[in-house]
This record gives structure tokens, C-alpha cells and sequence, in this order.
């Protein structure tokens, strides 16, 4: 035992992290990329070249 946990329960924890961060990367990516492809749609909307 851990900090109070079972060994199984380690393993959940550490595979819970192996495949939330890397799909938190990729949200975070696209999730910039939109915020930019939104302000460049407002910019043009106006005809706006800044």
C-alpha cells in the first residue's frame, strides 16, 4: 500500500492519466486553432486586413 491505496488502483490511476493527457493536447490544439479561426472570420467579416 501507498498513500493508502492498493497497488490496482495505482494502475487505474496512471492509465486514467496515459489517455487523458495526450486527448487534453489534442483539444487544447484544436481548441486554439478555432479561436484563431474566429477572430480571422471577424477581421474579414468587416474587411479588416489588420
Amino acid at each position: 500500500m501507498f498513500f493508502g491505496f492498493e497497488w490496482y488502483w495505482w494502475l487505474m490511476i496512471l492509465a486514467t492519466l496515459v489517455i487523458a493527457i495526450p486527448i487534453k493536447i489534442k483539444f487544447m490544439k484544436w481548441w486554439s486553432k478555432r479561436e484563431q479561426d474566429k477572430k480571422k472570420e471577424q477581421h474579414g467579416k468587416w474587411g479588416d486586413d489588420e
